[in-house]
């Protein structure tokens, strides 16, 4: 009874350092509640309330060290059977701190998922969802990479099970590529220059903003990124020649940039004379039927 009425007294204790610290950190981060600081302040909080119980619960119950071994052992056997995924994620929740992972606000993809890191637990992560341009790679409806609208919650044992993608970490850049079709009677030196024109507009920024990563990249990873500049690749086809433009983006706002630089392609090759490509044909006639008096030649 004694002991039972210690840990009552320790749990509510504990409730209420919890909520102190809370509305401390709350008060010190109102201003910039957002910021990366204030969830590493958050975790720190709930890291120290729960070590704090479960030391105190060692304290009360486990007074005798051979008592204590033998109760750790008893509940290690029962939770590695009875809550496996549990414990994996909770695994997963330390791995994923100490590991540097991902954090709050970088976008990952994470047990088939992709999004924006909302939230980051004990045993389960969230995720504001968004889509992908890719086909049948999502149950998403939106063909790029912006929210879906929906909320998602991923448990943390998914870092053991497959890869986690994240496109924010340590360089916050994507290639993207634009295939346009033409045929194989078009101007294709002329069409070669409008695509690099118009990804080199539109990506000139940003191809700045990347040159600061690649010494960074090249240190810390020792790979090359590469030209950062705008390049166009031929693909030889069976009905068309097939261009692709390859361009650096921000993984944020891809969709934009893509959109922005389509359209630059469409009004270049509408000036320039220049069609797309189709596997739709052209009838020119036929002859007339004979016998009938009839032709599906216009008059």
């Amino acid at each position: 009874l004694r002991k039972a009425l210690l840990t009552l007294f320790f749990t509510l204790a504990i409730v209420a350092l919890r909520s102190v610290l809370a509305i401390f950190v709350r008060s010190a981060t109102r201003k910039r509640p957002l910021e990366r600081r204030s969830f590493w302040l958050r975790q720190s909080v709930n890291l120290f309330t729960a070590a704090l119980f479960l030391i105190a619960l060692m304290s009360i119950w486990f007074d005798d060290p051979t008592r204590l071994a033998t109760g750790i052992g008893l509940v290690s056997a029962g939770l590695a059977f009875a809550l496996q995924k549990v414990v994996t994620s909770l695994a997963g929740y330390f791995v994923i701190i100490r590991s540097r992972v991902f954090t709050i606000g970088e976008r990952i993809t994470m047990g088939g998922v992709r999004g924006d890191v909302v939230s980051l637990g004990f045993l389960k992560t969230t995720l504001m969802e968004m889509g992908d341009p890719t086909t049948g790679a999502t149950t998403a409806w939106v063909r790029g990479r912006q929210y879906t609208g929906r909320i998602v919650t991923v448990t943390n044992d998914k870092i053991f099970e497959e890869p986690i993608f994240n496109s924010t970490r340590d360089f916050p850049f994507l290639w993207e590529e634009i295939q346009i079709p033409i045929t194989y009677t078009a101007d294709r030196k002329k069409a070669e220059a409008i695509l690099l024109a118009a990804a080199e507009r539109a990506t000139v920024d940003i191809q700045k903003e990347a040159e600061g990563f690649r010494g960074r990249m090249s240190d810390e990873y020792h790979i090359d990124l590469g030209r950062l500049a705008p390049q166009v690749y031929y693909r030889l086809t069976d009905n068309w020649l097939e261009l692709s433009v390859r361009f650096i983006a921000f993984d944020r706002f891809t969709r934009e940039l893509k959109d922005r630089i389509a359209r630059e392609i469409l009004a270049g090759f509408d000036e320039a004379g220049i069609g797309i490509a189709s596997t739709t044909i052209d009838i020119v006639g036929f002859p007339p039927l004979r016998g009938q008096g009839l032709s599906l030649n216009p008059p």
